[in-house]
């Protein structure tokens, strides 16, 4: 079995190996055993190229090897290869993910499919190996349903080490202060604006100072942390800070759309093929510039809708005493016609 394993993976051909195992006297289950065992040999020996691989698909068809052994073979492959070799055969997982899928495969590999990929996360780094984590992500999510109990979060958990890290220091807050005229006139002599003409500041009732900046990015430990809602002082935190930031979202101008498009392109550009976002960069010096971005609005109106949703929603795990009274109810409903009336108003200024 041995010598035909190397054969058929060599020659990317199981009509061999399937010739041999027919003729070969002995019990199915004993002959199987055996040749998944000299697969494993083989491939162990080799740490075969992408391409050879697929030869165990046939082999699996034609009914003369267990339905795991691509499974445990890829997984062995995995375990004993580098991160960036490791890259290159989760490229023929990624392609056969419709294979995986198919009713020879699914029942007897999605949890040593599982496993693999939990196993490949653990060992990748999610700042520096960011692209290869999302892969995995997307692969698991295309090949398991919605109603995989393993993708859900079925005791309403949540992440409550996703902490959104801003200054709340206001002696160390830049924000409202004049540039000195040192300062101005540097910027003029190096002439950093070239040619062009200086934009003319964003209109808004508003002011753009520190009292607004720690207020917005307070709302995102409500976004990470839902239950805060069901307690009145945190409530009435919650409505006035969210009042605020959508009013200036209202009257703050839009940052223009051939100017978005162009720093998307910069940013295309500088990182390749992959472009890779941030959680959320909290420099007060961008502020003004978030809140005139497009995507950026859009962020932070989606989490509006999920918390809403989640508020509203009938939660199996959600305890009795988070209950909403009317009035939160009839504010929730009214944020989520502004929501969308402001949503309304990015698209169009996107087209």
């Amino acid at each position: 079995f041995r010598l035909y394993s190397m054969s058929a993976l060599v020659n990317k051909t199981s009509k061999p190996l399937i010739n041999a195992f027919n003729q070969i006297t002995g019990n199915e289950t004993e002959k199987k055993t055996t040749l998944d065992q000299a697969l494993r040999q083989v491939l162990e020996e080799q740490i075969v190229s992408l391409k050879k691989c697929s030869v165990l698909n046939s082999l699996v068809h034609a009914g003369i090897c267990s339905a795991t052994t691509p499974f445990l073979l890829l997984g062995d492959v995995l375990d004993c290869l580098p991160l960036y070799q490791c890259d290159k055969v989760f490229s023929f997982v990624e392609e056969n993910v419709s294979t995986w899928k198919s009713n020879s495969f699914y029942t007897a590999g999605k949890n040593y499919l599982l496993r693999m990929c939990n196993d490949l996360l653990r060992r990748l780094s999610k700042s520096q190996n960011t692209v290869f984590c999302g892969r995995i992500q997307l692969f698991l999510a295309r090949l398991f349903p919605l109603s995989e109990k393993s993708g859900l979060n079925l005791q309403s958990q949540f992440n409550l080490d996703n902490i959104t890290v801003f200054n709340k220091n206001e002696l160390e807050s830049t924000l409202g202060q004049k540039p000195t005229e040192e300062e101005d006139g540097m910027e003029v002599e190096e002439g950093e604006m070239g040619d062009e003409e200086p934009s003319a500041p964003a209109p808004c009732s508003i002011p753009i100072d520190y009292n607004l900046y720690r207020k917005f990015w307070t709302l995102q430990d409500y976004f990470r942390n839902p239950v805060q809602c069901y307690v009145k002082f945190s409530w009435m935190t919650f409505l006035k800070y969210s009042d605020e930031t959508l009013a200036v979202f209202r009257s703050f101008k839009l940052d223009d759309m051939q100017a978005s498009k162009r720093k998307l392109e910069e940013l295309r550009t500088a990182g390749g093929d992959h472009v890779y976002f941030a959680k959320f960069l909290t420099s007060e010096k961008l502020m003004d510039l978030q809140l005139s971005d497009i995507n950026f609005r859009r962020h932070i109106l989606l989490q509006y809708l999920i918390l809403f949703q989640y508020l509203k929603g009938q939660v199996k795990f959600k305890s009795s005493s988070c209950i909403l009274n009317d009035d939160q109810c009839s504010w929730m409903e009214e944020t989520t016609k502004v929501v969308y009336q402001v949503c309304v108003c990015v698209s169009s200024d996107r087209l």
